[in-house]
């Protein structure tokens, strides 16, 4: 077997730091998806937002089969297939644009967050633990940064490659019916083809790059320190702290992406044009950016991991309140901040549930992959309880609530429920 060249931590973090890019660029372009496809392909507000369902779905199904693909293939040429697993799915957005079909939409989508489940297994512990597990956070949040900054030029973007005269459309679509409805609707949808065929190429590109990137693997006994008691656990199941860590995270990127994906069509319910609501979501994700700075700065130096995710969920839940006794762009800009107080949960989160497991830390990092389908669910929650017309956007915030207040939990209690002594008090 061939030997790969040893690399140095640096080098290892800048090549996690592109995929974190891609992350980004891939997942919040669904935010458009939501509004484009509801008036592409005539949807409910319940239909478009099955978007996030097709897409983050996809980490609960393909999640233990992504451990097993990487038990197999290794770190690094596994996140190779998941790119190309990606590249696929995007490509498939071309015969969805051809025949204006959801359902291969949505079928493109969930084939993208089936290459994304493979790279995130793969890219979340590597993070972790290249450095002291204490300033894991810190770590996290710089990929954080370039998964957000991404985000904000995939969104700018492509939203000028869709909505620049949206809103014409939409006025002129209304006189239109039989073949020249049928024909304007197949000019929009057709307006994906050039994007997403870029999309496709470029992933393979990256697919080569990481194939012969010389990362290294990472060994599976090395994942975390040795501490007294984990030799003699015998199942995954015997770290509870892991499991409320899967449910914080469920909860977690519910919220995260149910205050960035439903800002466009939530600030259209006010009458602003598609083209500025869709700028929202870039401003929630320079949200997210400052917050990872602050996260940068403060952990671990001025605040632990639990205290600064005691004190985002706290911050949620007031923000939430504010957007929900307000109205028009003041209600907005109280769910824009409410991604300030979302950048640091996943770093503080997944550290906080992945330390100690030892051997168990590939099969544990499956487990909090699965909890991303909080972006499946969570989402489509909300999108239901707006009804169909989407009369009800607006009170439909209120599902937020208890996500933060189980975070709470999870911070002050729930992360030490099962956890060696030593463990704790380290962090």
């Amino acid at each position: 077997m061939t030997q790969r060249p040893k690399v140095s931590v640096n080098y290892q973090i800048a090549i996690i730091g592109v995929l974190f890019f891609l992350f980004g660029f891939v997942t919040w372009l669904n935010g458009l998806l939501i509004p484009f496809f509801k008036q592409a392909c005539e949807l409910t507000d319940t239909a478009a937002y099955l978007v996030t369902t097709a897409f983050f779905i996809a980490y609960f199904v393909m999640a233990f089969p992504a451990g097993m693909i990487l038990r197999k293939t290794g770190f690094p040429n596994g996140m190779a297939l998941g790119l190309l697993i990606m590249s696929f799915g995007a490509a498939v957005f071309i015969p969805a644009a051809l025949s204006r079909n959801y359902v291969f939409f949505l079928a493109g989508l969930f084939i993208e967050g089936t290459g994304l489940t493979l790279l995130q297994t793969a890219s979340n512990p590597y993070i972790t633990i290249l450095g002291p597990i204490e300033s894991a956070a810190q770590r996290i949040s710089i990929m954080g940064i370039c998964n957000k900054v991404a985000g904000m030029i995939g969104i700018f973007v492509l939203n000028k490659l869709l909505f620049t005269g949206m809103s014409k459309f939409s006025s002129s679509i209304q006189t239109l019916s039989g073949d020249a409805k049928e024909t304007a609707l197949q000019n929009l949808a057709n307006k994906l083809i050039m994007p997403y065929a870029v999309i496709a190429i470029v992933l393979v590109l990256l697919a080569l790059l990481i194939k012969f990137s010389g990362l290294p693997e990472v060994e599976e006994e090395k994942d975390t320190p040795v501490v007294e008691g984990i030799a003699e656990k015998t199942s995954i199941f015997q770290f509870p702290y892991l499991l409320l860590g899967v449910v914080a995270i469920f909860v977690y990127v519910g919220l995260e992406v149910t205050a960035i994906d439903t800002l466009s069509l939530y600030g259209q319910s006010f009458g602003i044009p598609a083209i500025t609501a869709n700028v929202f979501s870039i401003y929630a994700l320079i949200a997210l950016t400052f917050g990872y700075v602050v996260g940068i700065i403060a952990i671990p130096k001025m605040l632990n991991q639990q205290q600064a995710l005691t004190i985002c969920a706290i911050l949620g839940i007031l923000l939430t309140f504010g957007a929900l006794f307000t109205s028009g762009m003041t209600s907005v800009w109280f769910l824009i901040a409410l991604s300030f107080a979302h950048a640091l949960m996943w770093p503080c989160i997944w550290p906080l549930s992945i330390v100690g497991l030892g051997k168990f830390t590939k099969i544990g990092s499956s487990l909090l992959i699965m909890g991303i389908a909080g972006g499946a669910i969570i989402p489509l929650i909300y999108g239901h309880l707006s009804g169909a017309d989407g009369a009800h956007r607006h009170l439909s915030y209120w599902i937020l609530l208890p996500c933060y207040v189980f975070l709470i939990y999870f911070a002050l209690r729930g992360n030490r429920i099962g956890k060696d002594a030593a463990l704790t008090n380290a962090q």
